[in-house]
């Protein structure tokens, strides 16, 4: 497939050069409109497969995309590591979702994520959907860590509670 060229894998936005499913620095966020800026925010682009009969994005896509980066965000700080017997499980105790603004197709999109509350042995994780500089879809949940085996609720590791409160995490 020599002199083919890859697709866009990239957006240029105010001449800042934005790539797609790589970590946007404050400084890329804010020039998207992003206010305040998250520790993790990832771009992407909205794709065909998103589109529901209307050409706008389908409500399920918000959720996949939501957590898509909640995962990112868990293993980020180290929590729910793959084939470790000592990291704990992370589900979600309850959630809700607010649709602000539709948004269509081929429109390019970042997907934030904060955690804005601890307690014991869960967490507050808000997240938001932005495009264009405009808030579309926000997502605020609490996430329980729980043994492995599910039984029991863990309380979160001291390290990875003072990385979340660096971040901006405030205990309740």
């Amino acid at each position: 497939m020599r002199g083919l060229q890859a697709p866009a894998h990239r957006f240029t936005h105010r001449q800042m050069d934005i790539a797609y499913h790589t970590p946007l620095s404050a400084q890329q966020q804010t020039s998207l409109g992003i206010s305040p800026a998250a520790p993790l925010a990832v771009a992407d682009r909205v794709h065909h497969d998103d589109l529901d009969t209307l050409n706008h994005v389908n409500n399920t896509r918000y959720f996949v995309w939501f957590e898509r980066l909640r995962i990112r965000h868990m293993r980020m700080y180290g929590i729910g590591k793959l084939n470790d017997p000592d990291s704990p499980r992370i589900v979600i105790r309850s959630g809700e979702v607010r649709f602000v603004e539709e948004i269509r197709a081929g429109t390019d999109y970042v997907v934030t994520t904060t955690c804005s509350a601890l307690r014991t042995t869960s967490m507050t994780l808000d997240q938001a959907i932005w495009a264009e500089g405009r808030k579309r879809a926000t997502f605020s949940c609490v996430m329980v860590l729980l043994t492995q085996d599910g039984a029991e609720r863990m309380p979160i590791p001291q390290d990875i509670r003072q990385r979340l409160i660096a971040d901006g995490a405030r205990e309740t």
